[in-house]
């Protein structure tokens, strides 16, 4: 995929967070920014001509399997941060009734 692509993706990602008022909006949106930060890191560690770091009897060049290992770490980070912030939306919607930013903005003043 090409970088551009993918970081048009993360401003995509970017507006709709600033533009949603529904947190569970805002969560998918930081899911979105934080899955194109992932391919984006990952499309720069790559170089065309490398090969997989699998032993074999080919001695050209490999990708460094660094940055695959730290983007696996982060998704699973990711995906307990996104199970924790959608269990807090549910306790949210419990106790004031709405999802809304503005809403619970108000009700805290």
């Amino acid at each position: 995929m090409n970088p551009i692509l993918t970081f048009i993706v993360v401003l995509l990602g970017i507006y709709g967070l600033c533009n949603s008022r529904n947190l569970i909006k805002s969560i998918i949106c930081l899911n979105i920014v934080q899955t194109s930060v992932i391919l984006l890191f990952l499309n720069f560690a790559n170089f065309s001509g490398s090969g997989i770091p699998i032993i074999t009897g080919n001695t050209g060049e490999m990708t460094d399997p660094l940055p695959q290992a730290l983007m696996i770490t982060a998704i699973v980070i990711g995906a307990a941060i996104t199970a924790l912030s959608l269990m807090i939306c549910v306790k949210i919607f419990h106790y004031y009734g709405t999802l809304n930013w503005h809403e619970l903005i108000r009700m805290e003043d």
